[in-house]
């Protein structure tokens, strides 16, 4: 294989081409150590060292970095190694790897979103938020289900009646244009059209709520 580029992409970093076409990104003293130059060959064994060993540890190690700061999907951290330009091969090591030791685990991902995010966001808008993330909706779907097997149930209602307390709207005195625009408020945040009929028709202040 010939080193047909080696460009500089963010100091100290290299973007290095094998033979017309982008192979990986090594730091500069990765270069010298491989003796890495344009229009030089590059040994098959040095290839594979930076292939089998290099480039997955690196991975790894960008991974459990990540990991410190905060929970991630699987999606997300496949995504954040592909900004890295790392070789598909080892992209796939390093999120196996995590994902052996539990670091991540898209089960458990949901299942904590979908708690905290509960009683303040509609099931709607949890799914989009999620399904952004990565996750299926399936998984997303069969989250939802075990948690009403267990007695956990959402009140769109309730999260209705404080956004329309927030905003100062009141059913009696509303307009019809204002209705309007708070349906359409009400429903770009995912709501169900007819918790959203029944919450603009009423006093957010009467009892019948």
């Amino acid at each position: 294989m010939i080193v047909t580029q080696a460009v500089e992409a963010a100091k100290p970093r290299y973007r290095i081409y094998l033979d017309g076409q982008f192979a990986f990104v090594l730091y500069k003293g990765e270069l010298r150590r491989f003796h890495i130059e344009e229009g030089q060959e590059l040994p098959e064994e040095s290839y594979r060292l930076i292939m089998t060993q290099i480039l997955p540890e690196r991975a790894k190690k960008r991974c459990m970095n990540l990991l410190q700061s905060r929970d991630y999907t699987r999606k997300q951290l496949e995504e954040k190694l592909r900004q890295g330009e790392y070789p598909e091969e080892c992209i796939e090591e390093a999120l196996s790897y995590v994902e052996s030791y539990g670091y991540i685990d898209d089960r458990r991902y949901v299942r904590d979103f979908v708690e905290y995010h509960l009683q303040t966001r509609s099931r709607t808008r949890i799914q989009a938020d999620l399904m952004r993330k990565g996750i299926s909706k399936d998984l997303i779907e069969q989250t939802f289900t075990e948690l009403e097997e267990m007695g956990v149930q959402q009140d769109e209602m309730a999260m209705i009646r404080d956004l329309l307390t927030k905003k100062k709207y009141c059913a009696d005195t509303a307009t019809s244009q204002e209705r309007q625009k708070m349906y359409g408020f009400l429903y770009r945040k995912g709501f169900r059209s007819d918790v959203i009929a029944r919450a603009l028709l009423l006093d957010i202040t009467s009892n019948s709520l």
